[in-house]
């Protein structure tokens, strides 16, 4: 009995010995994993690139710039925001004997020189129908351009405004009390209005309405709109007053 005792006491002893080693061996796996991954790794993949280098070493880059941003923008001279006509001449200033490039949302329209007094002028330059973008850029006798100048919007618009006449009916007939007539009518928000020349006030939803003066006889009044385009249409009325 007392033989098997001991020997229970020897394998137990044995056991724990062998679970210890076993984790003190995995400490020790760990332990070298981790120096592996964070140190010689790393180390290991450095000294290939270090290698790598000195047997074929990179190429420079060369970062070439097709601006100048010394060099001034030109100033372009658009003297009016909307026009009825397709094709206009954008003058405007710039660094003397230089060139400038124009362009219109985005494309490239034209190249021309700049003269020695600083100006120049783009000729017939057509536009699409709507707003357009205009800007223009200046080169240097390399080539390169400076900042874009300030972008100008212009509306090319072609169609007359539409003109409603309220009052009074062509042909009217006024007799007695005061020598005037009531004018009334609607045009598009934005346009003007002139009645026998003179420009009288419209309201922000384009109602107008004044009284005329008129004269015995037969009067022929003139309305006439004028929209931001300068689009224009005309209107006659004729009133006949009689005393």
């Amino acid at each position: 009995m007392r033989y098997k005792y001991h020997s229970r006491r020897a394998a137990k002893r044995l056991a724990s010995k062998s679970r210890r080693n076993f984790i003190i061996t995995l400490i020790i796996i760990a332990i070298l994993i981790y120096s592996t991954i964070t140190w010689v790794l790393p180390s290991f993949i450095g000294g290939l690139g270090f290698i790598k280098n000195i047997v074929s070493p990179p190429k420079k880059t060369v970062i070439r710039s097709s601006e100048n941003a010394n060099l001034a923008p030109p100033v372009l001279n658009i003297p009016y925001e909307a026009t009825y006509s397709a094709r206009i001449n954008i003058a405007g200033f710039s660094t003397p004997d230089t060139k400038v490039k124009l362009y219109l949302d985005d494309e490239d329209k034209q190249t021309i020189d700049v003269l020695s007094d600083g100006s120049f002028t783009f000729e017939d330059i057509s536009l699409s129908l709507g707003t357009n973008n205009i800007y223009g850029t200046t080169l240097d006798n390399e080539n390169k351009q400076s900042l874009p100048s300030k972008t100008i919007k212009l509306i090319y618009d072609n169609e007359k405004p539409i003109l409603s006449i309220n009052e009074p009916e062509d042909n009217k007939k006024i007799q007695g009390g005061d020598k005037k007539v009531k004018i009334s009518g609607t045009i598009e928000p934005g346009a003007k209005v002139y009645i026998n020349s003179a420009q009288i006030i419209v309201g922000k939803e384009g109602n107008f309405s004044t009284d005329q003066p008129v004269n015995d006889g037969d009067n022929d009044i003139i309305i006439k709109a004028v929209d931001i385009a300068l689009n224009s249409t005309e209107i006659q009325r004729r009133v006949n007053y009689a005393p």
